[in-house]
């Protein structure tokens, strides 16, 4: 009896531990994080990064010679040497301002590649006031990223990356940075949401965060409440009720570093095949219940797509053990694959399921943004391109006409200022005819930044010309 009455009491207490450890990390989860611990230990990783980039002068332009209107020939030379030459100006430094953090003690930061980009000079200025030269050992710029080397005797204090995989939406975060040029500034809100597109380029995977962020974050890390590094802060959108941040997950961002830190640049992988988004009207048609997947519309020749087998119509439902929830997932997936893995995929093909296996190859400079979804070039002259659809056709009016048609032209890009208008079509692209978007990436993934770039255009008028313009 005693023996019974024993074993029920211990039962109780062993049912009470766990209900009571259960409501700990229920409160726990519920409670905000001591900022005031994470900031003091936190803030000595965080850097601040200044950037000068050498403008040089343009060359002085003289005009042809003019009548003065005073018809006085004592003020030709005032009219002509003055008024009418392009004055030779000066050359110039231009500044900016930015954030890195220090991810080992050897003095390797993590920024953005939008903060260096172009620099002549980088200097890191650490959290004790002291400011040191700074060298760029690789960027990406797809991902924008940028890895930066200082030397130190001594060891540095640095953050440690976590996994942004783990994270969830309303999860506590902080973020450490240079806003406006506020060095250190501390802001802290929640995972807002996870995995946004924002257009910024063909991996995009952001996450959401209303953290306040600012211009001068960027580069800078977004802290979960272990004080790990989740994110690094790349983009806000402005608005009416306060700004809305995004950062880089930093899973995607691990093995970006180490591929810099190793050869300065980086490699990723390719299958050769455009897709396009499954709709439900789509999913429906091919016999399948949920719209989510990857629906190829396309593989090119000679590629690790055709070679397995899959062609036009297949849809991709799991890659690598991941599930597929819609088209944009696939490339972030298969870019941060490993070169000659074998990888099997789940694809749905004439009413059942199927498994291919497949061997990621390289994505070089002729495959141009790599596996993507259907439509879109490559946006690098200041121009978004697309080939001519019946939607095009009835919005722009061009029956009859093949090739490629601008469809968005870049706000403050070269391209708007020498008054090129959404509905051009491109006949000739430096001297070639791109009727494809795929030969279109070929063309535009040969052009350098400030490159003199020649179009002919067939304007929405009918009319044809031709346009030089800058790469950016």
């Amino acid at each position: 009896m005693n023996l019974v009455r024993f074993s029920v009491v211990r039962m109780v207490v062993v049912v009470l531990l766990v209900v009571c450890c259960q409501s700990s990390v229920s409160l726990a989860k519920g409670f905000s994080p001591d900022f005031v611990v994470l900031a003091k230990k936190l803030n000595p990783t965080v850097v601040n990064i200044r950037t000068t980039k050498n403008i040089k002068p343009r060359q002085r332009l003289r005009t042809p010679q003019r009548q003065n209107p005073l018809g006085n020939k004592l003020f030709d030379d005032f009219f002509n040497n003055f008024l009418f030459d392009t004055p030779q100006q000066r050359p110039r430094h231009e500044q900016n301002l930015g954030t890195g953090f220090i991810i080992s003690a050897d003095g390797y930061i993590l920024t953005n590649n939008h903060v260096v980009s172009g620099a002549d000079e980088v200097m890191v200025k650490l959290s004790d006031g002291r400011e040191v030269k700074g060298e760029i050992k690789g960027t990406d710029e797809k991902v924008d990223l940028a890895l930066i080397k200082i030397d130190e005797k001594e060891k540095l204090p640095f953050a440690e990356l976590g996994d942004s995989d783990k994270l969830e939406v309303g999860e506590w975060v902080m973020a450490i940075g240079n806003p406006f040029g506020l060095s250190h500034t501390v802001t802290a809100g929640i995972i807002s949401a996870k995995g946004r597109v924002i257009g910024s380029g063909p991996y995009d995977d952001y996450i959401q965060t209303d953290a306040a962020i600012n211009p001068g974050n960027s580069g800078g890390p977004l802290f979960n409440s272990q004080g790990k590094v989740v994110g690094i802060n790349t983009a806000i959108i402005a608005g009416g009720g306060g700004g809305i941040g995004f950062a880089i997950p930093v899973s995607m961002a691990k093995g970006i570093v180490a591929q810099l830190r190793e050869t300065g640049k980086v490699t990723r992988g390719y299958l050769g095949v455009r897709f396009q988004p499954l709709t439900a009207d789509l999913a429906k048609s091919f016999g399948l219940e949920s719209d989510k997947g990857a629906l190829i519309a396309s593989v090119d020749k000679d590629t690790p797509a055709e070679k397995a087998g899959l062609k036009a119509g297949d849809i991709i439902l799991e890659y690598d053990g991941k599930q597929i929830h819609e088209g944009g997932e696939l490339p972030r997936y298969v870019a941060t694959t490993p070169i000659n893995k074998s990888v099997e995929m789940t694809i749905f093909r004439d009413g059942e399921k199927l498994k291919i296996t497949i061997t990621v190859g390289k994505l070089g400079d002729k495959d141009g943004e790599g596996d993507g979804e259907l439509g879109k070039g490559d946006d690098k002259i200041g121009i978004v391109v697309e080939e001519i659809r019946k939607e095009l056709v009835d919005k722009f009016g061009l029956k009859d006409v093949k090739g490629l048609v601008i469809h968005e032209v870049k706000s403050g890009s070269g391209a708007e200022e020498m008054g090129i208008t959404a509905g051009s079509v491109i006949i000739e692209l430096n001297g070639k005819r791109p009727d494809t978007i795929k030969a279109y990436n070929e063309i535009v993934s040969r052009i350098k930044k400030g490159d003199v770039v020649r179009l002919l255009l067939r304007r929405p008028d009918g009319t044809a010309h031709y346009i030089a313009l800058k790469s950016e």
